[in-house]
């Protein structure tokens, strides 16, 4: 036998190499069974042996080879040139150009290093899961694996030692198709903290971040005093990849199944999906004053929509649509728990200066007193607004133009349209104070009918068209003072501003989009301290306050502190009970405490000016870690509201919630609001002064690889005769297994 031995360190092409070797031979070399492939091998080792007459070539210590993105890491290599076989042997890894990992002892591979069979191997996938097995076999780029075992969970703890995965699934076959992105299971178990359970005949998962494969999702399971005993089942369906679709039955042992769909689609110009929920059922009477309980049967539906479509880097499109059959439909089947659902679409235009919208808003109330005809809809609604710099006298003119139409099928409607003009500047005096002047000019045109139907009367306005012209002209003045206090750095800012403004017509103006006003410290130095365009305060005043901060390396206050002083005498517009009603406003004010990150804490406060009676305390407090921590919220309003003004209600309430880590994967958790509110805060209320509104606990384990929970929730929440009740629900996630 002739050989021929060499050190190497980067061999580039192993066929060319063993070409070269085999010619030195003086005999003519056999012909081999499998040609050499086209593409070079890129190859290093330690040592190349090569034996002519068995046309064999072997390499050993640290032999590493590469081709086409598989790559092949050994302590040997033997390559016969005969049969193409490549045997690697000695703690071998292959990497696929997929990413996943391929250890054993012994592998016998094809050429081309795609193909191949392994004995004793773990495979490492890209995703982190593995799957460990006796026997694999690589053709065509799908590999089967037999007596194999999977998780996604780590098999070793933090020090290195072994540890049990909390799941796993055991198999006779495994088959994996990184092509499809998918490991089907034949025969399979599911193990689950030791627990064996037995899968579908031929089970398969998702190991891709594609976005998933088609196939069944894991099933949620709930019991409620509604629905019985439910067990959703949804099914996934990978359209393309950019498309997709879940069906998911809901089976329940009080109701007629129902079905939930929902699409999703990204295209060039943006993203949007679609979900619908579809029963039949009983409409449970929501009319509080109705005497005789009627039981309707009816289909009953719940429909979602939502989207954003950019058609430029300035021009984009936005919109969302819901609606319901009934207003119990959402609550029953745990949809949404909101007691309103907006629709609307958005045409946006968004520059660095400039900025347009044109939309619309439609809602749909799902509250006891809600009559879906009178609630507004409102069409169209459009702003535009220009930033540009004074030229002459400095600072930032902002120009706005506006137009909005309301309309009801039962009640008042109303259109309106104006033009503005705001100039600001700021500027820094030689002392060290902040001076910003603002000039507003405002020019309005409203038209409404029906106003008549309006029941309060603040609210209404004057049937016909009226006009309105809107100045003002403000001075806002902070002198921040900066020094050391305590080994930090404490800053104290007194704060005063002055708004001049002549007699405003408001009365003869509807209010549709200023009601909710209430004095607080976001406000109080606003230049119309009503929420929207409808009403504007037009009397000149004096607003002072001061602000101050200290901050440390562990814990910081901030503090603001304020009130206004009105200087005219003339009545004002404000409903009573908003702390603006007389010409020396409330104090309002907030304080927010914090150490480092365990406690975080925020009061709010307003102080009647004549009786220094708490007209507005609401206290949040959130104590603790990420994963062990309290919250403590309350919140109350004794603001003597007239029950004739309905958005501004009283109330009273308590709000807690918490979580305990009691190990290192098992938590507690557990949240409540309870209704204070009695009959003297808010005549129309219906607690007594102590009400539970909702409960919420549950227990949770949560690992690398696994998230289960048990939870319990109950509404107290009444409409007409539907009450929603307790609810128990089993939440599982396997980590890893995509969708």
């Amino acid at each position: 036998m002739r050989a021929l031995r060499g050190c190497w360190t980067a061999l580039p092409l192993l066929f060319a190499f063993s070409n070269n070797a085999a010619a030195q031979d003086s005999r003519p070399v056999a012909a081999t069974t499998a040609a050499p492939a086209s593409s070079p091998v890129d190859f290093s080792a330690d040592v190349v042996t090569y034996d002519s007459e068995a046309d064999l070539l072997t390499a050993e210590g640290r032999v590493r080879m590469d081709r086409d993105g598989y790559y092949v890491a050994a302590d040997k290599v033997e390559w016969s040139r005969r049969s193409g076989a490549v045997v690697a042997s000695g703690s071998v890894v292959l990497l696929s150009p997929e990413g996943d990992r391929v250890i054993g002892e012994r592998v016998v591979l094809t050429d081309s290093l795609r193909d191949g069979t392994i004995e004793n191997l773990l495979v490492v996938l890209d995703t982190g899961g593995r799957i460990a097995a006796d026997r694999a076999v690589r053709r065509d780029g799908r590999t089967t694996l037999q007596n194999a075992v999977y998780s996604a969970c780590p098999v070793v703890g933090d020090k290195g030692c072994p540890k049990r995965p909390s799941w796993s699934i055991s198999a006779a076959q495994v088959v994996q198709d990184p092509a499809n992105n998918r490991i089907r299971f034949r025969g399979g178990r599911l193990h689950l903290f030791g627990v064996s359970l037995p899968l579908l005949p031929i089970f398969s998962v998702n190991t891709g971040n594609g976005g998933g494969a088609t196939g069944a999702l894991i099933p949620d399971i709930s019991i409620s005093a509604s629905n019985g005993f439910e067990v959703s089942l949804p099914y996934y369906f990978r359209l393309a990849p950019n498309r997709d679709l879940t069906i998911t039955p809901h089976l329940y042992t009080k109701n007629v199944p129902g079905i939930e769909a929902r699409f999703r689609n990204l295209n060039s110009l943006g993203a949007f999906q679609v979900g619908a929920f579809l029963t039949y059922g009983t409409v449970a009477e929501t009319d509080p004053a109705a005497t005789i309980s009627v039981e309707r049967k009816r289909v009953r539906a719940y429909i979602e929509a939502n989207g954003k479509a950019q058609f430029s880097p300035e021009w984009g499109l936005t919109t969302s649509i819901r609606a319901a059959t009934d207003k119990t439909v959402t609550r029953r089947y745990d949809l949404t728990r909101d007691d309103r659902l907006r629709s609307y679409i958005n045409l946006e235009r968004i520059t660095p200066d400039a900025y347009v919208s044109i939309a619309g808003w439609a809602f749909q109330g799902l509250r006891v007193d809600d009559v879906q005809k009178q609630i507004p809809i409102a069409l169209p609604a459009i702003d535009a607004r220009l930033r540009v710099p004074s030229p002459v006298i400095g600072g930032m003119l902002e120009l706005q133009a506006n137009s909005l139409a309301i309309l009801r099928l039962e009640g008042q409607d109303t259109q309106r349209a104006f033009a503005s003009a705001k100039w600001e500047t700021r500027r820094i005096t030689r002392w060290g104070q902040e001076v910003a002047l603002t000039a507003y000019a405002r020019g309005d045109v409203y038209h409404t009918d029906e106003s008549g139907d309006t029941s309060v009367a603040i609210y209404r306005g004057t049937d016909g068209w009226h006009g309105r012209a809107i100045g003002a002209l403000a001075a806002d003045v902070r002198w921040p003072l900066v020094g050391p206090l305590l080994g930090g750095l404490q800053r104290l800012t007194p704060r005063v501003q002055l708004v001049i403004t002549p007699n405003t017509n408001n009365f003869d103006i509807p209010n549709e989009d200023a009601r909710a006003v209430d004095l607080e410290d976001s406000n109080l130095f606003a230049l119309n301290r009503f929420p929207g365009y409808d009403r504007w305060e037009d009397s000149s005043r004096v607003t002072y306050g001061v602000e101050w901060a200290l901050d440390r390396p562990n814990w910081s206050v901030q503090t603001v502190v304020g009130q206004s002083y009105r200087l005219s005498r003339r009545p004002t517009i404000f409903p009573d009970g908003t702390g603006l009603t007389d010409r020396l406003s409330d104090v309002v004010g907030k304080t927010r405490v914090r150490f480092g990150r365990l406690v975080d804490l925020t009061h709010r406060f307003r102080l009647d000016k004549d009786t220094a009676a708490v007209r507005r305390n609401e206290v949040d407090l959130t104590f603790g870690t990420d994963l062990t921590y309290a919250q403590i919220g309350y919140l109350r309003l004794n603001r003597d509201i007239s029950s004739e003004v309905e958005d501004l209600r009283d109330k009273e309430e308590l709000r807690l919630a918490g979580r305990l880590q009691f190990a290192r994967y098992w938590s507690v958790f557990g949240a409540t609001v309870v209704d204070l509110t009695d009959t003297e805060e808010d005549p129309l209320s219906l607690s007594d002064g102590f009400q539970w509104v909702r409960h919420r606990f549950g227990i949770n384990y949560e690992d690398e690889c696994l998230d289960l929970g048990l939870s319990w929730k109950r509404d107290y929440e009444r409409i007409g005769d539907f009450r929603k009740g307790s609810t128990f629900s089993l939440h599982l996630a396997f980590k890893g297994l995509g969708r």
